[in-house]
């Protein structure tokens, strides 16, 4: 049965719609609304406040600290400064992700991972012969997202830190309500925003001051289906939707290496070695086989088929992870594991896994709808991620 995270004293009341669902073993908030049309509007439009608690959090430290990172993920963790952030994945030697997930080093020798699986047992096989400890502080360090073009400021109004001088995916500390926080700028939406990492016991107290400071700014607490939406929009994967984790994927299709995924510019070859590296080298040379892309349906289309019933479009409001196929002529070449109506965008969107050589940018297929239990198939054409990318989410906030 899950447990609340460590807001769940506030999130609780105010969950009008009691849809609740189960991450992690923690009790998160769906909707708080029987809809979560104001939820995804705060995010584009104003400013929207996550319960990410239930988030895995390690404490990487120690002489190797950097050593033990640069080995497991991708990326060149030599080069991370101290106060930046990365969003990385990691692969297991057959060079097929694990997971991936934000490494921000907070010192020297100390770095705090974020991951959506647990990790702790592949962190710990891996630091074998060094001078390194990994730390499980998932349970005592809470997180709170707070997204959207009021946030920045919104946060300026309410910390004591330095939000003006924060550029993206960089962190600073400082305290709100006199509870000491760190503060990345980063996020899930694709839009301007920051997570707040604080102690478990007080982050009721950090969640109090952001409502109360962020009444002005128009805050508003949102869920999992507005978030779902916008970070498809941000072309962003969900692990155990579009794609899997290497360790519980049942056959190899199920599994995916960074390339595949679309981030092959987070695997940098040009280093020392890494777990995978040999198998991902190899892969570069080649060529990814398919490759998680881009989807922009015909709307035009899809109205079309729905006229020809006598019935408007229903295309639900939520975010679908339903696998649906997408072809090429006569062949199926792919599928699309999340499908979207953005509000923003006015358009039909989906991520999709497709097979070489049809995930070039441009490229025609065909998505399939299914209408009153027949199906159909309507023009959709592979383009770029993101499908949303606002200046304000690296511009300066004032």
């Amino acid at each position: 049965m899950p447990i609340g995270t460590a807001v769940h004293a506030r999130t609780l009341p105010l969950c009008e719609s009691l849809n609740f669902r189960e991450w992690s073993g923690y009790y998160a908030v769906s909707a708080y609304e029987t809809h979560h049309e104001h939820e995804y509007h705060a995010i584009r439009n104003a400013a929207a406040l996550f319960d990410v608690s239930p988030l895995f959090k390690y404490l990487v430290s120690g002489r190797d600290a950097v050593k033990l990172v640069d080995r497991v993920i991708t990326r060149d963790a030599q080069a991370l400064a101290v106060g930046q952030v990365y969003y990385t994945p990691w692969c297991d030697e057959h060079g097929r992700v694990i997971d991936d997930g934000t490494v921000t080093r907070v010192s020297d020798d100390t770095f705090r991972w974020t991951a959506a699986d647990p990790s702790l047992r592949w962190l710990t096989q891996n630091s074998g012969g060094l001078d390194v400890g990994v730390e499980d502080i998932s349970e005592t360090t809470a997180a709170l997202a707070l997204q959207g073009p009021t946030s920045g400021r919104l946060l300026a109004a309410v910390a004591a830190a330095d939000i003006k001088g924060l550029k993206y995916f960089r962190m600073t500390r400082g305290t709100i309500a006199g509870v000491p926080v760190e503060i990345s700028r980063t996020g899930y939406t694709g839009d301007l925003g920051y997570e707040i990492w604080m102690p478990w016991e007080r982050a009721v107290e950090v969640w109090d001051a952001l409502i109360t400071g962020g009444r002005p700014f128009d805050i508003h607490p949102a869920g999992m289906l507005a978030l779902d939406v916008a970070r498809v929009e941000a072309g962003l994967l969900l692990i155990d939707v579009d794609f899997n984790s290497s360790k519980k994927a049942l056959i190899e299709s199920q599994k995916y290496s960074p390339f595949e995924m679309g981030l092959g510019r987070l695997v940098q070859l040009d280093r020392g070695p890494f777990v995978g590296r040999d198998v991902l080298a190899r892969e570069q040379r080649l060529g990814a086989a398919r490759k998680i892309v881009g989807v922009e349906v015909d709307w035009p289309a899809v109205e079309s088929l729905y006229d020809q019933l006598g019935m408007p479009p229903q295309i639900p409001a939520a975010a679908s992870r339903v696998a649906v196929p997408v072809f090429k002529g006569s062949r199926q070449v792919g599928r699309a594991t999340t499908t979207t109506w953005s509000p923003v965008l006015k358009k039909l969107i989906a991520l999709a896994t497709i097979d070489r050589p049809h995930y070039a940018r441009g490229t025609s297929i065909e998505f399939e709808i299914t209408i009153e239990g027949r199906r159909h198939r309507v023009p959709a054409r592979i383009v770029d991620t993101p499908f949303f990318t606002p200046p304000r989410k690296t511009a300066p906030i004032f």
